[in-house]
């Protein structure tokens, strides 16, 4: 499908998942520097079970199209695309699963009162972003490294996401396929390096949304990495008690953010999903 800035439209790729005729859409969002195959173990589990989902690149990520002006990379820019998204589907009503980055959009969307969001599924972020959070995210930005095969891909990809957690061998393997592209030369990252301008920009001060989140009206949950530095514990505990509420699921021995790649992550999301008293 198409996105428009003011130089003209873009070309936003996505990935989609089970039948088109579903009962249930849910639009599934990654994080800053993520991709749509992100979310392949949670399509996995939902997709059999009778759900239809969506699972875009966003614009300067994967197989999307790079904007001319890297000034256009921004939150605005995203939840613009993603609304065209789901006016592109025909979609009625869709259930929004977003990590990070993903979430913000998915956060911008539902706070807007003819939104189309049913259930919100707010992967390791919230309202609130702490400065310090943010720089650190802004210091991976920016570099354009060439690797000079996939085992060095896999060490950068190690250490830049070892807040994921303990992962298997095969599993930061398939996170460093799809977190990198041939060009040639060796590999290089699948986002476009002129996304960290104007997030460094804003990197600067803390992330204040609570506006956002107090005219939601959808239902939420939340999931948080136990040793995150985005999503704090104390901004975690005030999104139980005003906007919409939210319940909680905590995950141990992860920080930003829980990659949602085993059943002990995913379980969780299907069971909330399938429990929506509005389906």
């Amino acid at each position: 499908m198409l996105g428009y800035t003011p130089d003209g439209p873009h070309r936003v790729a996505y990935l989609e998942w089970g039948p088109p005729d579903a009962p249930r859409t849910a639009v599934c969002v990654h994080g800053l520097t993520g991709c749509a195959r992100d979310f392949d173990a949670l399509a996995e589990s939902l997709a059999p079970a009778g759900w239809r989902l969506i699972c875009p690149d966003l614009v300067g990520r994967g197989d999307s199209d790079r904007l001319a002006d890297p000034r256009g990379y921004e939150l605005r820019q995203y939840a613009a695309d993603m609304a065209a998204l789901v006016e592109h589907l025909g979609a009625a009503e869709v259930d929004w699963i977003g990590t990070s980055l993903g979430g913000l959009i998915g956060l911008t969307l539902a706070a807007h009162e003819q939104t189309r969001i049913r259930a919100l599924v707010l992967n390791d972020i919230g309202p609130f972003i702490p400065t310090e959070a943010l720089q650190r995210l802004a210091g991976d930005l920016g570099t354009d490294p060439i690797f000079s095969d996939l085992d060095a891909a896999e060490a950068y990809v190690r250490l830049i996401r070892s807040p994921f957690g303990a992962l298997t061998d095969s599993q930061w393997r398939e996170m460093a396929e799809r977190s990198t592209r041939p060009d040639g030369s060796g590999y290089r990252l699948h986002y476009d390096p002129a996304i960290a301008i104007r997030f460094v920009e804003t990197s600067g001060r803390n992330a204040d949304l609570w506006k956002l989140w107090d005219a939601v009206r959808s239902r939420v949950l939340v999931l948080r990495g136990a040793a995150s530095d985005l999503l704090l514990a104390d901004t975690a505990a005030q999104m139980t008690t005003r906007g919409p509420g939210s319940e909680i699921i905590e995950f141990a021995g992860c920080g930003h953010h829980p990659p949602l790649l085993e059943p002990d992550q995913i379980d969780p999301v299907v069971a909330w999903l399938e429990a929506d008293p509005a389906a």
